[in-house]
């Protein structure tokens, strides 16, 4: 089947937060929204077939999970990245970041210290701060827009028995596809120093310009045995608001650590259509994700020859993996508050602020989200070129 990206969809009437809560959250609703990671795209048709098919049943009781769910989950692990996850160790949960705010809670105690590198994804902070820890943080090395891991920084900070390692892989924001060298030194040194690795692997199907995902836990023996991954197919495939995702565990104790927890409160079932859009997902919708694959890398194409045409002082490194790019504006001249503004109240856009990802790290970028029809990333580029020079005064 063939799909068209390219079409725009009015998302006013679709209970959509990117959309409804951008005038709360911005101050005004005249804004192109470019921000909530999801996509502005249809999902697949298998999906929509097997949803439309649960719901003319009709009947939406309590759902029991067929052995078939995680045995897809773990065969296209198999499929697009040479793993084969123990389907008996994949638990399901409602999302990532629910997943770290449990982890964080089960595996370390109020006042420890959790480590990860930044710029990162925001909620990485909030996952550690609402339960009374603290946040351990490691800048990555950054050169002309490429970013590394810093692993003097790095052991250094392990050296302070953090308990767990959130690893974002691939990365989000900067969009690093980490490498199998790079992993194993991460995780050597976690194991070295008896530091858990959580990692959150959900963007890991989206994989640009022919570099490819590699799940931490295929690295070794032992740091398979000292990592729990977290995947969702709600991520690959736009479900965002179906609440799904699939935690891999590398033990029975640790797998029953966490499910306990949420069994206290009776949370361990799929909605009766997450639990079939999520098979139909990964036994059906690969040709659908190659496709999304092409239109992404052409976005980005499009934003990447765009700035370098039409708005120097907006600089992009081209991202190996996900639909988020990491715009730098320092070329702007804007501080502080001024270039997010800058960017609602003159270039009309919803972008995020890079200081949530980090606040030193994040200062002078804004965050991007190009997963939509061409249209819009021409209106979005339009709008800023016309601020840009007004700015600039071109």
């Amino acid at each position: 089947m063939k799909y068209d990206f390219d079409r725009p969809i009015d998302r006013w009437n679709n209970f959509a937060a990117k959309y409804d809560e951008m005038e709360a959250r911005f101050g005004r609703r005249d804004l192109i929204p470019m921000w909530i990671a999801d996509m502005d795209l249809m999902t697949a048709q298998p999906i929509l077939d097997a949803i439309d098919a649960r719901n003319r049943q009709g009947i939406f009781g309590y759902t029991s999970r067929p052995a078939s769910y995680f045995e897809a989950v773990c065969q296209w692990q198999e499929k697009r990245n040479g793993w084969k996850p123990d389907p008996a160790l994949c638990l399901y949960t409602l999302g990532v970041v629910p997943a770290l705010c449990t982890f964080v809670r089960e595996f370390s105690k109020p006042g420890d210290e959790i480590l990860f590198t930044t710029p990162v994804y925001g909620e990485f902070f909030d996952s550690v701060e609402n339960w009374g820890r603290k946040c351990l943080t490691v800048p990555l090395k950054e050169d002309n827009g490429y970013y590394s891991m810093d692993f003097e920084a790095f052991e250094e900070a392990l050296k302070r028995r953090p308990p767990l390692f959130i690893l974002c892989n691939p990365h989000n924001p900067v969009g690093r596809a980490w490498t199998a060298e790079e992993l194993r030194r991460m995780g050597e040194l976690c194991v070295q120093y008896g530091t858990l690795i959580i990692s959150d692997e959900i963007h890991s199907d989206l994989m640009l310009f022919g570099h490819k995902h590699i799940p931490m836990a295929t690295i070794s023996d032992e740091i398979a045995a000292n990592t729990i991954t977290c995947t969702s197919a709600t991520k690959t495939f736009n479900l965002a608001g179906l609440q799904a995702a699939t935690l891999m565990f590398p033990n029975e104790k640790l797998r029953d650590i966490y499910q306990n927890f949420w069994k206290s409160m009776d949370v361990h079932r799929n909605n009766s259509f997450s639990l079939v859009a999520v098979e139909a997902a990964f036994r059906y919708g690969e040709e659908w994700l190659d496709q999304l694959l092409v239109h992404l890398e052409r976005n980005v194409k499009y934003v990447e020859d765009y700035l370098k045409e039409n708005i120097p002082e907006i600089t992009l490194h081209r991202p190996e993996c996900t639909y988020l790019l990491w715009l730098n504006c320092k070329g702007l001249g804007l501080e502080g508050d001024a270039l997010p503004q800058f960017m609602i109240n003159e270039a009309h856009l919803a972008l995020n602020d890079g200081r949530g990802f980090g606040k030193t790290e994040g200062e002078g970028y804004m965050r991007m989200n190009i997963a939509c029809p061409l249209c819009t990333l021409e209106k979005a580029m339009a709008q800023l070129k016309a601020a840009v020079d007004k700015h600039m005064g071109r």
